[in-house]
């Protein structure tokens, strides 16, 4: 069995040949973007592994039919950049990884949290200039604060669970099953109207679908707690960039943290310290100084990585056998 991983890097290069020991299939690394035009270079596949920005749209899927591909691996838990009607109008079966370490991700997410609320990274920068005074530094205990969980899946079931760990009342925003375990820490499923009215904090771990694109947008923006903070490591499509430098400046948001941007594709997971920003709303964005933005890290752990690499090869290995697991359907939202 070949497979061509598309936007590899050492990282997918170390973890995957590990992985690999067990199955020993025919791998090839490809540092390019999968698209249009480099889809000629999964000729002879059977499995193409594209990551969150590759694009894999009908005319990709339709080069890589033609090509002979059958199986699209996706090494991400998120999918909203695959057209699965093409996919399933073409015959070709997607397979994701639905949960690598929901800590990750979660953990990440305080961090920025804990980086915006006492200013670390503008401390750090002082003091390193042997600027060791106070002033702009002031934080906000956390503690006896509310925190709004919008998504409540594996990551956002972790990442309430840690935030009720620091003492903060727990709001829960999902339209599927309250969690049991946030529940039985005190959480309040909510209205989104009301979570966002009465959070301190408010996170985002919900999946990017055409209901939740842009679910935060001017008006939201508009019905949160003035100073609040927000923090996306979800998708970057889940909030309106251009609404945000309005919330900034006029202090309705107090404090962002971004891990994805909603259009980081081509940008992020590069080096582009040598050339401008060319795109202008994220080079406003970081002029704030209650602003950080992370280049969609927050998966990046050991731990993470390697069951990445495990759980795709699984998934290819057991589509091999005639018992495909972790499908992505097609959906109807």
């Amino acid at each position: 069995m070949r497979m061509i991983l598309f936007s590899s890097r050492q990282y997918d290069i170390d973890t995957f040949n590990e992985a690999n020991t067990t199955y020993r299939y025919d791998l090839q690394f490809q540092e390019s973007h999968l698209d249009a035009d480099t889809a000629i270079l999964a000729q002879g596949f059977d499995a193409v592994c594209p990551f969150v920005n590759d694009s894999v749209d009908a005319t990709v899927l339709e080069r890589l039919r033609d090509g002979g591909t059958k199986l699209i691996a996706l090494r991400s838990a998120g999918f909203n950049h695959v057209d699965l009607a093409a996919a399933e109008r073409l015959g070709i079966a997607v397979v994701r990884v639905p949960a690598y370490s929901p800590h990750a991700v979660a953990e990440h997410a305080v961090g920025l949290i804990l980086a915006l609320n006492r200013r670390l990274p503008r401390a750090v920068a002082r003091t390193r200039e042997g600027d060791f005074s106070l002033n702009g530094l002031l934080g906000f205990d956390l503690h006896g604060k509310t925190v709004g969980v919008i998504g409540t899946g594996m990551i956002g079931r972790v990442f309430g669970r840690i935030m009720a760990g620091f003492g903060m009342q727990v709001l829960a925003y999902d339209p599927g099953t309250p969690a049991d375990d946030l529940l039985a820490l005190g959480a309040r499923y909510v209205t989104l109207d009301t979570l966002l009215s009465e959070s301190d904090v408010v996170s985002l771990h919900c999946p990017l679908l055409p209901a939740t694109h842009h679910l935060i947008n001017d008006a939201a923006l508009a019905s949160m707690k003035r100073g609040a903070m927000l923090i996306n490591t979800g998708r970057g499509g889940l909030v309106e960039s251009n609404a945000l430098i309005g919330a900034l400046k006029t202090g309705q948001l107090g404090n962002l943290g971004l891990d994805v941007y909603e259009e980081e594709g081509g940008l992020f997971f590069e080096d582009h310290s040598n050339h401008p920003l060319q795109d202008d709303v994220l080079a406003r964005l970081l002029m704030f100084p209650n602003v950080i933005v992370t280049a969609h890290q927050a998966f990046f752990t050991r731990e993470a990585m390697n069951e990445i690499a495990q759980t795709t090869l699984g998934n290819v290995n057991a589509w091999l056998d005639g018992a495909p697991r972790n499908l992505v359907q097609t959906r109807a939202d």
